[in-house]
């Protein structure tokens, strides 16, 4: 069973990161690889709750999962600790068999010293037919993409409640 694991540290409090891991229209446009789109069909952020989302080659390809052109896979959040930890299984929609299992997905947010995030990112029992090192530099990708999403919008409040100037300085 191989297993990946990303570290990244966010400028934004743990709260607004843990939302942004559960807010359906924040994942659609974070959890999505560059090159593809992605269509969110359920998602359900309650304990228990469960979600499915698609991941559509924006050019003509022969890589997906699912089909030639889509990634589509599905789970369930197994637990959620607010602003701390969310736990979620995760399993490909595919007829290959070297794509299929379930996988095991851990987000951990410790708040740093500054305020922000440290957030650590492990995926465990990914298939054989998955790449360990394509699937770290896609989840790194994707994190970057979600640290933006919320350090974009943690800078937007501070600016609202007057903390920051427009040109960023407090």
């Amino acid at each position: 069973m191989t297993t990946t694991r990303v570290a990244r540290h966010i400028q934004a409090p743990p709260a607004e990161v843990y939302a942004a891991l559960l807010n359906p229209e924040a994942v659609q446009r974070w959890m999505v690889p560059d090159g593809m789109t992605s269509h969110i069909h359920t998602f359900n952020a309650i304990e228990g709750g469960t979600f499915r989302v698609s991941l559509m080659y924006d050019a003509p390809t022969t890589a997906g999962k699912t089909n030639a052109t889509t990634d589509t896979f599905h789970g369930r959040f197994v637990e959620l600790v607010p602003d701390q930890e969310i736990i979620q299984t995760v399993e490909f929609e595919t007829s290959d068999p070297t794509m299929t299992g379930e996988m095991t997905i851990t987000y951990t947010l410790f708040e740093s010293d500054d305020g922000g995030t440290d957030l650590v990112g492990v995926h465990e029992n990914l298939p054989p037919g998955v790449q360990p090192k394509d699937n770290e530099l896609g989840w790194t990708r994707s994190i970057e993409k979600l640290a933006h999403i919320v350090e974009g919008a943690a800078r937007n409040e501070a600016r609202r409640r007057g903390l920051l100037r427009r040109d960023g300085d407090a």
